[in-house]
């Protein structure tokens, strides 16, 4: 009987090394979005699952008892289905929901619910910093008009959707001072980034509150109705709770 654990963040990686060291019986799995991702002190799945039927599939040949939500705060699709499956198949779910940035003493946030409310503080004139990854850069098809600079870890495999602006490329964690000066360097007027909390990638707020550089805030999606914890304490206990 073995628990399976939702990769994808830095808690992952941590919790999947407490498994190890306590001896609890466990797998993880990545969904295949960075192309080399940091390994992990388990077992390792890459790719995913193919769809609802195909998970439980899995679920069930690899004798999994239980599983562990430890993907993006923004993955709420992959928490939705996974919630769904458990249920179906009479598994326990633990979901871990990092703690959210809160505004520090001379940060310019301005909360939006989604990228579509760019548009309503992004002119023309403006150069963009997206810290929100390759696959959300669609949805600002309506500030294309900007210049637009988007991070993502892996070389793109097509060309920017749009002439005025590019992709950077860079793997984190990136320090506070290299931050600074890469928007200095390209001259960004706005950044756009979504509250996936963490201190390891809070250092982009901490360079644009220096810079006085506003920042778009991107609001979590809705909590699902899975079991959830803001506390890597409350996880490993109900690891080490866990009949497996």
């Amino acid at each position: 009987m073995t628990v399976l654990i939702l990769a994808g963040t830095a808690e992952a990686r941590q919790l999947a090394e407490y498994c190890l060291s306590a001896k609890i019986s466990a797998q993880a799995s990545l969904s295949g979005a960075t192309r080399k991702p940091m390994s992990l002190a388990v077992p390792t799945r890459h790719g995913g699952f193919g769809g609802v039927e195909e998970f439980k599939l899995f679920l069930k040949e690899q004798n999994i008892s239980a599983i562990l939500d430890v993907t993006h705060p923004f993955a709420s699709y992959i928490t939705e289905r996974t919630f769904q499956v458990s249920q179906d198949l009479g598994l326990p779910m633990m979901r871990y929901d990092r703690p959210e940035w809160t505004r520090r003493r001379g940060d310019n946030w301005i909360f939006i619910k989604d990228e579509s409310e760019a548009t309503s503080y992004i002119s023309p004139s403006s150069t963009v910093f997206l810290a929100t990854g390759r696959q959300s850069l669609v949805k600002f098809q309506d500030i294309s008009k900007s210049r637009i600079y988007c991070r993502q870890i892996d070389p793109p495999e097509k060309p920017f959707p749009w002439l005025n602006g590019g992709f950077i490329i860079g793997r984190p964690p990136f320090s506070e001072a290299a931050e600074r000066a890469l928007f200095l360097k390209l001259n960004i007027d706005v950044l756009i980034a979504k509250n996936a909390g963490g201190a390891a990638s809070r250092t982009k707020l901490d360079a644009a509150r220096g810079l006085k550089l506003p920042v778009l805030m991107i609001n979590r999606p809705p909590p699902t109705a899975a079991q959830t914890v803001r506390s890597l304490i409350e996880v490993k206990l109900w690891l080490d709770n866990l009949d497996l």
